[in-house]
């Protein structure tokens, strides 16, 4: 019996509720400004996935790159979901966001 597919889809899972919280306070601690740490450990993932031979690491480093890559738009979102209101803003970063006093763009 081969459970390299369930491996994986488990791991494409795992990888993307990690990441999602990961994107959440990354944005309410460092702002848009650490996109390039998403950008570097993308590409370096995915550069992991084409030299390796061990075809479930290899798709694990694929989805871990691609997700990484993904998440430097939902940064960028995650700002502008700040910005609406709908998560909360960092009092110490108030003046990166496009927020007047009452809340509103």
């Amino acid at each position: 019996m081969y459970i390299d597919g369930l491996a994986i889809g488990f791991l494409a899972f795992m990888i993307i509720g990690v990441l999602h919280p990961v994107v959440i306070k990354g944005e309410y601690f460092f702002g848009v400004k650490i996109w390039p740490l998403f950008l570097v450990l993308g590409l370096l993932s995915c550069g992991l996935a084409v030299i390796l031979n061990i075809e479930t690491l290899r798709s694990g480093f694929g989805i871990l790159g691609f997700s990484l890559l993904w998440s430097i738009g939902e940064l960028f979102h995650q700002k502008q979901r700040v910005e609406k209101g709908w998560f909360p803003m960092n009092p110490k970063r108030k003046s990166e966001y496009n927020v007047t006093k009452d809340g509103i763009q």
